[in-house]
């Protein structure tokens, strides 16, 4: 089989290859480039288990980057085993006809337990004091041990939460480029995150965003001019097209007000509690599943017609609208709704600020009944947040106990976001390679893409 590489640049779209990423814009004009008609849900674990399958969430089963867990009657976000997607893959299908096939996963999502030969992903050490340090899982093993010996730790917190930036991307250029060289497998998949959280903080302002354009269009010449060394296919894509947004929807207040959230309160805070709630939504990103445990059909009529006449609120999908949109599985909430161009959901469920968890300040991502971007920022409210940091860290190195509470509450702080299906083909994700290719492919069809790549002579 030919070498390939699979480049993900999250949140590039055509609309964004121009004077900010001189070399993408230069390779862009050599190469034959497509959209990748939007998918829904449009967010990462879901995309990317499309691509790497060829089937849609209906079929593999993940419908989101979270979702709720009937059997534990938990909402669970960001989980890492392989084993969640329900699909045979495309490195699957290359083993039964090529033995000698190997892949590197370099950060694709759902990357623990993968049938991989070669794999890395973010997972953090979690000490029994209650400190998070930095690190990364491998397989085999002492891929991990090799790639910090010669980078460094893998940069944890440059990878998300507001120190996120550049380095954690460059890391994880130079850890797949040590792993080709060491391993030369047939197949290496790389996940570049770094747009995705630049353009969510800042929209489309190029003030901002045009800086992190280019440091990512340097990452990617990098990559692109080691793997035409090694004669790989290289193939360019994205998972989805950021968008500008300014309206927040809290969809847990909105169902709160009617009755159907049930809450605890602990230390004088309030704990969501989804088995005991009638109903609820897990909002990610311009998607939010909403799981209605109270089975009584004026319930469910009642949250649609709710849910119908919200501001931003573009579409509520039912059991036909869910199978239409291919996201129809037990995994999925009872209605899925979704926002308008200008909107998304946050998680938020609580009415007094005073009264949200403790985790709500701080960086949690498995906690947090939802997806919350605003992780990305320090509170811009209180000026001395920068010195309260290094206070904090302070206390890390001395090893006391300490709560890293300083993101804010505020969701008008998300400038951009993704999930929907963008009507706009300058901001839906892009798909460049060396073959010409359909002006634009469903996400199914990057499967295809990949698979003829690699068996090409």
């Amino acid at each position: 089989m030919k070498k390939t590489v699979v480049i993900d640049v999250v949140g590039l779209s055509s609309g964004l290859i121009g004077p900010h990423t001189p070399f993408l814009e230069q390779y862009a004009r050599k190469h034959h480039v497509s959209q990748i008609q939007p998918m829904l849900p449009a967010v990462t674990t879901a995309v990317q288990s499309t691509y790497l399958t060829g089937r849609w969430p209906s079929e593999h089963g993940i419908v989101g980057n979270g979702w709720y867990d009937k059997t534990d009657a938990e909402i669970k976000f960001w989980k890492q085993s392989n084993h969640l997607v329900d699909a045979p893959k495309i490195w699957d299908h290359a083993r039964s006809i090529d033995p000698s096939f190997t892949v590197s996963q370099m950060c694709w999502w759902y990357n623990m337990y993968a049938s991989v030969d070669f794999s890395v992903t973010p997972r953090p050490q979690y000490l029994s004091d209650g400190r998070k340090l930095p690190d990364c899982y491998s397989h085999p093993a002492d891929l991990r041990d090799r790639l910090q010996d010669k980078l460094g730790t893998f940069p944890l917190f440059q990878f998300w939460g507001p120190g996120a930036n550049i380095k954690s991307t460059q890391w994880i250029a130079d850890a797949s480029i040590l792993t080709d060289q060491w391993h030369d497998p047939t197949l290496t998949l790389i996940y570049l995150p770094h747009l995705d959280y630049c353009l969510q903080k800042f929209g489309h302002d190029m003030s901002k965003v045009g800086p992190e354009l280019q440091a990512v269009d340097k990452v990617v010449e990098q990559l692109i001019r080691y793997y035409e060394s090694k004669g790989a296919a290289i193939i360019v894509l994205s998972e989805y097209g950021i968008t500008p947004v300014n309206n927040p929807i809290h969809i847990n207040r909105l169902l709160r007000k009617e009755g159907l959230i049930n809450v605890r309160v602990e230390r004088g805070t309030e704990l969501l509690d989804a088995g005991a709630s009638r109903a609820f939504a897990v909002a990610d990103h311009q998607v939010a599943h909403v799981y209605i445990n109270d089975k009584d059909r004026a319930t469910y009529r009642k949250i649609c017609e709710l849910l119908e006449a919200t501001p931003g609120i573009e579409k509520v999908l039912d059991r036909e609208g869910k199978q239409t949109h291919e996201l129809y599985h037990e995994r999925a909430g009872d209605l899925v709704a979704v926002a308008d161009r200008n909107s998304w959901f946050t998680y938020y469920y609580w009415e007094d600020d005073a009264r949200a968890p403790d985790f709500a300040r701080i960086v949690d991502i498995h906690r947090k009944p939802g997806y919350d971007p605003v992780e990305m920022f320090l509170n811009p409210a209180d000026p001395l947040v920068k010195l309260k940091v290094v206070g904090k860290l302070i206390k890390k190195k001395l090893g006391f106990r300490y709560l890293m509470d300083v993101i804010p509450l505020d969701a008008t702080l998300i400038k951009g976001s993704h999930g929907r299906l963008t009507e706009d083909p300058a901001w839906q994700p892009v798909l460049i390679t060396g073959k010409p290719q359909a002006a634009a492919i469903p996400a199914t069809g990057v499967y295809d893409v990949i698979w003829q790549q690699l068996v090409r002579e």
